[in-house]
């Protein structure tokens, strides 16, 4: 049973960064792509970034792109996810979630993910 416990959530300023955190527990990390998705009130789940199981393939939203980085480190069993230039339209509950590295479907669907984490908020103030 994989666990992911996600953290570094909080209320940052427009224009601020702030660096997600999400712990793997449970299985061989290096087994697994990692994604984030985030969640806005009254709005779906929607995709963030993902990175593949060995970190050679990485993809963003058009909306995050440029602004933020997701990166691993499979000794720490931590995948990270580094936002910049934040804006009101980010704040969300972002999700950490993991997918075998034998699954198929896009990085992007939601339903190809096997493991997800209770979230963390993120508040852009204006």
């Amino acid at each position: 049973q994989v666990q992911l416990v996600e953290s570094g959530g909080g209320l940052v300023q427009a224009g601020g960064s702030l660096r997600l955190s999400c712990t793997f527990s449970g299985r061989v990390f290096s087994n697994w792509a990692m994604g984030w998705f985030r969640q806005a009130p009254g709005k779906e789940r929607e995709f963030v970034s993902a990175i593949s199981w060995n970190g050679g393939r990485t993809d963003y939203a058009d909306s995050v792109k440029g602004r933020f980085t997701i990166s691993r480190d499979d000794a720490k069993r931590t995948v990270y996810l580094q936002m910049s230039s934040l804006n009101p339209e980010d704040t969300a509950v972002y999700y950490c979630a993991a997918r075998s590295l034998w699954s198929g479907g896009a990085y992007s669907e939601a339903g190809s993910y096997d493991y997800w984490g209770q979230g963390t908020q993120v508040t852009v103030s204006s």
